[in-house]
């Protein structure tokens, strides 16, 4: 009576694959194997080929067969043209910005410039008054000896304009101011008599935004610096920059000139605005 094999002894038995020639018989190759390491390739095999297959579901083959895939891809697509459409409305807001101060800047005009408190009140918002203290003899004093100080120089206007203050400017032409800052007469910024032919450089790095012929001013040419600064050139003869140039600080940009209705010799009509506020340029820049 024979043994009966148990697992264990099928799964170990040792079994031999030989490889013969047909015609001679003779011996090619041969392969020994058990059935414990058939099973065993036969699982890593299958493991491999379904990982395989799973990650190519999730990646080549969604691209082809799942539907989903193909509303995913559109929708980040479409979110990313929606970011796109609001970074350019918000580009073309500031634009459009920036041409209504330089029409103002081109015209003189400073009436639009809203009042503090009218600007609160549109927000819902109010202004409250500061409590009316009684000074006493002392205090009025001092006050007034305060306001004849140097002292008094320094102002919130100061505070405000510091960072330009510290920034350097070049010169844009040597002369001698003939007619200085007054904004309580219209004149918002200085004429600077120089000699003929010659050049007027720009004062920062900046890119021109507007270079050509005005009836009252002339020849002019302005340049937007950052942080909102605009410097304006008028009544030049000629104007070497275009519009959307950049230009570097010192660079020419036009010579001097006597062009336009509103000027009675050669000379440079030089502007400063910041925030769409006129500056007295002598204050900022060294002529």
């Amino acid at each position: 009576m024979k043994p009966k094999k148990t697992l264990s002894n099928w799964l170990t038995t040792r079994y031999q694959l030989i490889i013969r020639n047909e015609e001679n018989f003779a011996e090619k190759t041969s392969l020994g194997f058990t059935y414990s390491k058939v099973i065993l390739f036969s699982v890593i095999l299958f493991t491999g080929l379904f990982v395989m297959s799973l990650f190519l579901s999730k990646t080549i083959l969604a691209k082809w067969f799942d539907p989903k895939h193909e509303q995913m891809v559109l929708n980040q697509q479409l979110l990313d043209l929606s970011n796109k459409v609001d970074s350019l409305a918000i580009e073309i807001e500031q634009k459009e910005q920036f041409i209504a101060n330089f029409q103002r800047v081109l015209s003189g005009d400073t009436s639009n410039f809203k009042d503090p408190a009218e600007m609160l009140k549109g927000e819902g918002q109010t202004l409250t008054k500061p409590t009316d203290l009684n000074a006493t003899a002392s205090d009025s004093s001092f006050r007034k000896e305060f306001e004849k100080s140097d002292l008094s120089l320094i102002t919130l206007a100061n505070v405000k304009y510091r960072d330009l203050q510290e920034t350097f400017f070049y010169s844009p032409l040597s002369g001698f101011v003939s007619d200085p800052y007054d904004a309580s007469k219209g004149h918002m910024g200085v004429d600077v008599v120089a000699k003929a032919n010659e050049p007027v450089k720009c004062i920062a790095d900046g890119t021109v935004i507007f270079s050509s012929w005005t009836q009252d001013s002339g020849y002019v040419i302005m340049i937007q610096h950052r942080g909102n600064l605009i410097s304006a050139y008028k009544h030049n003869a000629q104007l070497m920059k275009k519009v959307g140039t950049f230009v570097n600080g010192g660079e020419i940009i036009s010579i001097v000139g006597n062009s336009g209705e509103l000027t009675n010799g050669p000379h440079l009509h030089f502007e400063l605005w910041y925030n769409g506020n006129s500056l007295n340029p002598e204050e900022f820049v060294t002529f």
